[in-house]
C-alpha cells in the first residue's frame, strides 16, 4: 500500500460571486456585451444560476479577461500563475507532512488548461529545492479524471518503491480557456461551472510511512475504466484560439449507465460492498453529474455533501477538485480508524478512475 500524508489545496486570491463572473462572461462572449438581452443572454443567466456554484476563484482580475489578446496571452498567464500556485501547494503539503523538498523522489504533475515545455513541475525543481535526481512525470489530457488517476499512478510507483516520497501536483486555471465570442451552449455551460485552483498531495510508500511514523489514509487499491465510443463526450478542440470545450449533454447518462456496476466490481474484488464505504469522495463535475452518481450508487443526499459544498465554494476545478474534496474528508473530523472511502472521477475518453482508501489505526485526530 501507499499512504496519503498531506493534502494542500490552493486557490488564487481573487474570489468572486457567480453573479460577478456572469457579468464578465457576458461582456466577453455575447455580441451585445454587458447590455446584451438576447435569448443567448437569458440562457447564460439560467445556466450560471443552475450550476450549483456560488463563488469562484479566478487566476486574473475580472477586468483583465476581456483584454487577453488570445491563446498566447492566456497560456503565458497560465505558466506564470500556475508556477506560483504550484509552488505554494507543494511547499505547504511538504511542510504539513513534516518533510522537506530534498525528501521527494517523484513528482507527477497534471493539468489540462495550459501547455509548457518545460512543464510545470520542471519549473519548480529549482525554486522549491527539489533534488537534481528527482523523477518527473508531467501528464496532460486526462482532464477532470486526473486527480484520481494521478493518485493511482503515484500509488503504482510507490508499491514498487516502498521507501519513496512522491508528490502529486494538480494545477488547473480553467478561466484562461474561456473562448471569446463563442456563444455555443457548451462554452456557456463551462463558463458557469469551472473555476481556478491547485492542489498538492504527498504520498509515501508503506516502508517510509512506517519508518517515519507518518499517519494518513492508505491507498488500498485503484481501478481504471474506459468506455468505448465515447470520445466525443468531453474534451477539447484545440485550435488557433486555444482550448474550445467539448461537453456533451450525455455525460450524466454515461455515468449513470456504467458507474454502479464498475464500483460494485471494484469493491467486490476487495471483499467489500457499498454498505462498507463510509465516505464517497466524488469529483464535483456539476449538479447533474453528482445527481447521476448518487442515482447510480443509490446514495442519499448526505453522501456527496462534501462534493456539493466544494462545487458551491469554488466551482469545478477540473483535476484539482477531487483533491480538495479529499482534503475536506481528511480535516472535517468525521473519519475514523478503519473507515473505507472511495474516490472517483470521470473525464475525457470517456473514462473513470476509482481509488479505495482506508483510514489506518494510527491516523490521529484531524488538525483544525
Amino acid at each position: 500500500m501507499s499512504r496519503i500524508v498531506a493534502v494542500a489545496p490552493v486557490l488564487p486570491p481573487g474570489r468572486h460571486t457567480q453573479r460577478e463572473v456572469t457579468a464578465m462572461v457576458r461582456e466577453m462572449v455575447l455580441p451585445g456585451g454587458r447590455t446584451d438581452t438576447s435569448a443567448r443572454s437569458r440562457l447564460l443567466d439560467g445556466l450560471h444560476a443552475n450550476a450549483g456554484v456560488e463563488h469562484r476563484h479566478m487566476a486574473l482580475p475580472l477586468e483583465d479577461y476581456p483584454r487577453l489578446g488570445g491563446f498566447t496571452d492566456a497560456n503565458d498567464a497560465f505558466l506564470r500563475i500556475g508556477v506560483e500556485l504550484g509552488h505554494d501547494a507543494v511547499a505547504t503539503a511538504l511542510k504539513s507532512a513534516g518533510l522537506t523538498p530534498s525528501d521527494v523522489d517523484l513528482v507527477l504533475s497534471t493539468t489540462v488548461t495550459g501547455l509548457g515545455a518545460p512543464s510545470l513541475e520542471a519549473r519548480l525543481v529549482g525554486p522549491l529545492g527539489l533534488r537534481p535526481d528527482v523523477k518527473r512525470i508531467p501528464v496532460f489530457g486526462l482532464g477532470c479524471v486526473a486527480g484520481v488517476a494521478g493518485l493511482a499512478r503515484v500509488h503504482d510507483h510507490l508499491v514498487g518503491h516502498p521507501d519513496d516520497v512522491a508528490v502529486l501536483l494538480s494545477v488547473e486555471l480553467c478561466s484562461l480557456t474561456l473562448q471569446r465570442d463563442d456563444t455555443s451552449t457548451a462554452n456557456l455551460v463551462a463558463s458557469g461551472l469551472f473555476g481556478d485552483g491547485a492542489a498538492a498531495v504527498v504520498v509515501v510508500g508503506d516502508r517510509r510511512a512506517e519508518t517515519l511514523g507518518l499517519p494518513g489514509p492508505e491507498v488500498v487499491a485503484t481501478r481504471s475504466r474506459f468506455y468505448p465510443d465515447t470520445e466525443g463526450v468531453m474534451g477539447w478542440d484545440v485550435g488557433g484560439t486555444g482550448f474550445k470545450i467539448v461537453l456533451s449533454a450525455s455525460v450524466a447518462d454515461v455515468v449513470q449507465r456504467h458507474l454502479g456496476a464498475d464500483v460494485d466490481g471494484f469493491l467486490d474484488a476487495e471483499g467489500l460492498g457499498r454498505d462498507d464505504v463510509a465516505a464517497w469522495l466524488a469529483h464535483p463535475g456539476g449538479p447533474k453529474v453528482l445527481t447521476a452518481i448518487a442515482a447510480a450508487l443509490g446514495l442519499d443526499g448526505e453522501a456527496l455533501r462534501r462534493s456539493r459544498e466544494q462545487l458551491a465554494d469554488t466551482g469545478n476545478l477540473s483535476s484539482a477538485s477531487v483533491l480538495h474534496v479529499l482534503h475536506r474528508a481528511m480535516t472535517d473530523g468525521t473519519a475514523r480508524a478503519g473507515d473505507a472511502a472511495v474516490m472517483m472521477a470521470m473525464g475525457p475518453g470517456f473514462c473513470a478512475e476509482l481509488a479505495l482508501l482506508r483510514w489506518s489505526d494510527d491516523t490521529p485526530e484531524p488538525r483544525p
